[in-house]
């Protein structure tokens, strides 16, 4: 069992499943409603711990009532809350997510305004007692002072980052981790069409680092310094919930790391957690090997 710091946010998610996705000033009716917690941090961090690692969340927690069902989902599943900072008078971010049950795609309206966590709030964290430190490639300043911050006591600790998505400043984050985790979204946000594109592109600006995309139903991608690997994607025969696939494959390649998996094996073990979520609403039960 592994000890492992996830920095990131966490959100309420309020999930509509419609039966297609509905046209621009059409009303449909939901078939269901589900709310629980989201996050893309707090997500990685679940699967985590349900493959036998003891996981820790660093984040800010508004001190509204929609944050009890961040609490309580992150007690069940054993995630510790001990460093996370509480904001006063602040409200929980909520994302609101249609849910297209005939293909499993998501679409996602986020409402956010409570600050994010700083790097001086971390800095009475024992971060050098973990195994791994994975950080949402979000607030890049202030995420790179944490990093360098890990480097600086203890530089021995892997360290991961996940870019999702366009946000400002984020070539701050390039060289302070081990592991950089691509999304497809943010390869197509870049003008790449390809996952190799995109990872020879980032070979460039952080070299030595690990570099992986995932691709959808292609699979995902790793470049191992020079060398290009590729994993396909399992067959799914009923997609269910994509929400959180991302978040579920980062856990696999975590979890498949720090059981000395090479990058080839922890690609195809990766790919395969995904696919088991897909099949699925939420993270419960989720079993890697």
């Amino acid at each position: 069992m592994a000890r492992i710091f996830g920095v990131g946010i966490a959100a309420v998610d309020i999930i509509n499943v419609t039966d297609g996705y509905p046209a621009e000033d059409q009303e449909v009716r939901a078939l269901r409603q589900s709310i629980r917690r989201g996050g893309n941090a707090t997500n990685t961090l679940v699967v985590l711990s349900q493959l036998g690692h003891q996981c820790c969340w660093l984040g800010t927690l508004a001190d509204d009532v929609n944050s009890q069902v961040i609490i309580e989902d992150l007690k069940h599943y054993d995630v510790d809350m001990s460093y996370c900072q509480r904001i006063a008078g602040s409200t929980t971010p909520v994302s609101y997510i249609t849910l297209n049950r005939q293909n499993g795609s998501r679409t996602i309206i986020h409402y956010r305004d409570l600050p994010e966590l700083s790097a001086e709030s971390v800095l009475n964290v024992p971060l050098t007692a973990a195994h791994w430190i994975h950080l949402e490639g979000r607030n890049a300043m202030q995420s790179r002072q944490i990093m360098d911050n890990i480097r600086n006591q203890s530089p021995g600790i892997p360290i991961s980052v996940e870019i999702e998505k366009p946000r400002d400043n984020l070539e701050l984050l390039c060289g302070g981790a081990d592991t950089y985790l691509f999304s497809k979204a943010f390869a197509l946000t870049q003008g790449f069409d390809s996952a190799p594109a995109l990872l020879q592109y980032y070979r460039r600006r952080i070299p030595g680092a690990l570099l992986v995309c995932t691709w959808g139903d292609t699979g995902a991608f790793a470049l191992e310094n020079a060398r290009l690997l590729h994993a396909p994607a399992p067959p799914v025969r009923t997609i269910v919930d994509t929400i959180g696939a991302g978040d579920t494959f980062n856990a696999g390649f975590i979890h498949a790391r720090l059981n000395h998996s090479d990058v080839q094996t922890a690609l195809l073990k990766a790919c395969s957690l995904a696919a088991q979520k897909i099949t699925r609403e939420g993270f419960n039960g989720l079993q890697g090997d």
